[in-house]
Formats: structure tokens, sequence, C-alpha cells
């Protein structure tokens, strides 16, 4: 006989459907960064985006009764200043990389979560991990090129990004999983608030020439002025961040992990899919099979032994 917690057949369709739902959200946002990088710096929709999102998870806490209070509030802080060095590394790269290739650099982090889980907290690495390890690395070298005119130092910054969330995930796991994700996704937008402000000020005190700004303007820029498109961009930016941590959040409470984690590597095809109709970029075939080879070692690194999968779907 069943037992009365297991979990019904339709709530892993829902959790695969959060999770599908989510990454395209999430690529659509990315694009939409990459859109409005000629025109505003990082720090503004840093400030912009978790100023607006703030309010809206604000209410949502006082209307659904949500925990919000952080049982590690330190350990909570060192995790949201790795993901926003995440962020950072990542749309940095936006303005000179296509959507698609700075994607497939990022999803490197299952590849390196596992080394630093191994190294760090002496989680077990299997055989298919490692040799899920060598095809990332081959992947990676497709990409990026080296040795090529095709070689771009901006390619080194979505693998940057992918260790910093891999430390974050390692974290996540070590120190933080008592933590309602609700109350993680908060401190996360009051760090990104937080971070957008104070480099705005040091920026305006600091009183960069303009050649130095207008090499890197969408870093060093000062503040733009916003009209109603750019606000509305933002506003829009805000209710796809808080779609998307609340998405991913649910999807993972009620499906396994390893289940979703394995869908989760539909945001490569959604950012080409953006990366397309917003910039018409159309990957060589090089780039193709190093995406192909990373998608391959992620879900080789990120699904669990079929022995070990069965014991987790029995526990």
């Amino acid at each position: 006989m069943a037992q009365a917690t297991d979990t019904p057949p339709d709530r892993t369709a829902l959790g695969i459907g959060l999770i599908l739902g989510s990454v395209l959200i999430m690529a659509f946002a990315d694009a939409v960064v990459k859109l409005v990088s000629a025109d505003l710096t990082v720090w503004q929709v840093f400030a912009a985006r978790s100023g607006l999102a703030l309010p809206v998870m604000a209410a949502l806490a006082i209307a659904t009764g949500m925990r919000v209070r952080l049982r590690t509030p330190l350990w909570s802080f060192v995790r949201s200043t790795l993901l926003v060095l995440t962020w950072l590394a990542f749309y940095a790269s936006l303005p000179v990389l296509s959507l698609s290739v700075a994607a497939v650099a990022v999803y490197t982090n299952p590849i390196i979560t596992a080394l630093l889980s191994a190294v760090l907290i002496g989680e077990p690495v299997s055989r298919r991990q490692w040799g899920g390890v060598l095809l990332g690395f081959l992947g990676v070298v497709a990409i990026l090129k080296p040795g090529t005119d095709a070689f771009s130092w901006f390619t080194l910054l979505p693998l940057l990004a992918a260790l910093f969330y891999s430390l974050a995930m390692v974290l996540t796991r070590s120190k933080c999983r008592d933590e309602a994700p609700f109350a993680l996704a908060l401190a996360l937008h009051g760090t990104f608030l937080a971070t957008g402000l104070i480099a705005i000020l040091l920026l305006a005190l600091i009183g960069l020439n303009a050649g130095t700004m207008a090499a890197y303007p969408f870093l060093l820029g000062g503040w733009a002025p916003m009209g109603v498109r750019e606000g509305g961009l933002m506003a829009l930016l805000a209710a796809l961040s808080v779609a998307y941590f609340m998405g991913v959040a649910r999807a993972y409470q009620i499906a396994a992990p390893s289940t979703v984690a394995t869908f989760d590597y539909a945001y490569l095809v959604s950012a080409a899919l953006w990366g397309f109709v917003f910039f018409a970029e159309t990957p060589d075939f090089l780039t193709i099979g190093g995406m192909a080879l990373i998608t391959v070692a992620g879900l080789a690194v990120a699904t669990p032994p079929a022995n070990r999968a069965a014991i987790e779907s029995t526990g």
C-alpha cells in the first residue's frame, strides 16, 4: 500500500512545468538586460529592479504570511553577496557576448558545483560525474576558442559567474538548508538594491573621466536618465525576477531536485530562442558543439546515479 506522504505524479508534472516556465522567463529577463545595456548601467538595473521588486515581495509576504526571518543571517548575506557577484559578472558580459554563448558558459555551474562539493563539503563524485567534468571542459574549450582570433576575454566573465554561483549553491546546501526560499530571495533582492545604490554613489564621488566611462559604459557609466520606456522595462524585470525566484523555489519544493535540475537546462534553449528573436544571434557550428558537450556534461553531473535516485524516491 502506498504511503500517504508519497508525492502525487501530477505534482512532479507541475514542478517540471514550473521550472520550464521559470527558465523561459529568466532567459527573457536576461535578454531585456542585454537590450538596455546600451542605455543604462548595471548598477541602475540592480537598484531599479530590486527597488521595485522588494515592495511586491513584502506585500506577498504580508498577504500570505510567509516566513521572512533568516535563521542564519551572516551566511545568508554571504550567499547573497556571491549571487550578486554572479549576476554582475554575467551581466557585464552581455554587451559583448551573444546571449546563447553567455548562457552556456554560465551553465558550467553544475560541473563546478560537483567539484567544489567534493573538495569543500566532502560529497562523493562518481566516475560518470568525473566524465561529465571532462566533457564540460572540452565544451568550454570549443566555445572559448583559445589561441584563435575568435577568443575573447569577456567569455571568461560568465565562467567566473558560474564559479560564484557554484560557491553560493554549496553554501546554500551546507549552511542555509533550513532557510525559507522566500526569505533568501528577499535577502538577495535587498543585497542587489544596496549594491546598486552604493556603486552609483561611489562612481559619482570618484568622478571618472569621460574616456574611461565611454570604454565600459555598462559598468562605469554615470546615472542615465530613465524615461517611461526604461522605467517600464525595470518594472517588467522586477516582476519577472519575482516570478522566477518563486517559480524555481516552488518547483524544487514539489518535485524531486534531480528531475527539476535536468529540466533546468531548458534555459539554454530559451536563451538561444530569445537571442535569435531580439538580436538575430546564430551561433557557429563549433559553439553549438560546445553547447551540446556542456549540456550533456551538466546532465551527467547533476543527475544522481540510478540506485541513489531510487533510494531518494522511496525514502
